[in-house]
């Protein structure tokens, strides 16, 4: 699919986009010639994301400026999806980025009811119900694409990350059966399988945080929003940044639980919180 600047005419939505990726993925589309709806809890964050993209525009030669609308919504209650598509009523949505998400290293029994439900939300209930309110219009157009992010860890049933392993999981498995019903459409459906990126997302010391980018295990978020852009807008099925987790991954699936309960109590202090 065409990548290419169509002056601000139609819109790219991303969750998340307050900070970090998100907001990553916000600058480059609107580079990209997308105007912007961007969705976050954060309303502050989001004003900032909004005005600095604004600002880089203002200084353009050419005097073209994205239409930039910000929506400040908890995407973990049940009627986000539909109130996401209300506020974008009227806008061509082009691009569905479901990029919002949280990350906690905890046992399940350590796992708040809260935590537990608002990580399924996030992940799963509300992407699919993005997807079933703007996938079904862009079909209707012939052309759209749609990145969800799911994670290397979509293939780690693992202690103390199980539960966003798991959403992680669903999400890809989501994906690829959209992708199927969209093939011919001129529909897209994009996965990114990301290891470890340099962002809070994820809970490391910054000790542990150094030795992991020394080692090439985790890899910077401009990186990372870079190869997720380009596999959706090359149309492809996924990516899985990092030759390291490509490595990683047939290990990965086969690690018996008895390995697995022993790097849980070696490393587990030092990774683990209650959430």
């Amino acid at each position: 699919m065409d990548s290419g600047d169509r002056r601000f005419s139609t819109y790219a939505l991303v969750t998340g986009a307050a900070s970090g990726m998100g907001r990553l993925y916000a600058q480059k589309l609107a580079r990209k010639g997308y105007s912007l709806i961007l969705v976050d809890i954060a309303a502050d964050r989001l004003e900032e994301t909004a005005s600095e993209i604004r600002n880089e525009f203002a200084d353009g030669e050419d005097g073209c400026m994205p239409d930039i609308r910000t929506f400040t919504c908890d995407l973990s209650k049940m009627e986000a999806a539909s109130d996401v598509a209300k506020a974008a009523e009227g806008c061509e949505v082009e691009i569905l980025v479901n990029n919002a998400g949280i990350m906690f290293c905890s046992t399940i029994c350590d796992t708040s009811p809260k935590a537990l439900s608002l990580i399924m939300m996030l992940h799963n209930y509300t992407p699919l119900m993005l997807c079933r309110e703007f996938v079904p219009a862009m079909v209707a157009r012939g052309r759209g694409m749609v990145l969800n992010i799911s994670s290397l860890a979509a293939w780690m049933d693992w202690p103390a990350i199980g539960m966003y392993g798991n959403t992680k999981r669903f999400v890809k498995g989501f994906s690829r059966s959209l992708r199927i019903e969209c093939r011919g459409t001129g529909v897209t459906v994009t996965n990114a399988y990301f290891g470890a990126v340099d962002t809070p997302l994820i809970p490391l010391k910054q000790s542990l945080r150094k030795v992991a980018r020394n080692l090439r295990v985790m890899i910077s978020a401009d990186k990372a929003t870079d190869k997720a852009l380009s596999a959706m807008f090359h149309g492809r099925k996924g990516t899985m940044p990092g030759l390291l987790n490509k490595i990683f991954l047939p290990f990965i699936v086969i690690l018996p639980d008895c390995v697995l309960s022993w790097l849980l109590r070696k490393m587990g202090r030092f990774v683990m919180v209650k959430a």
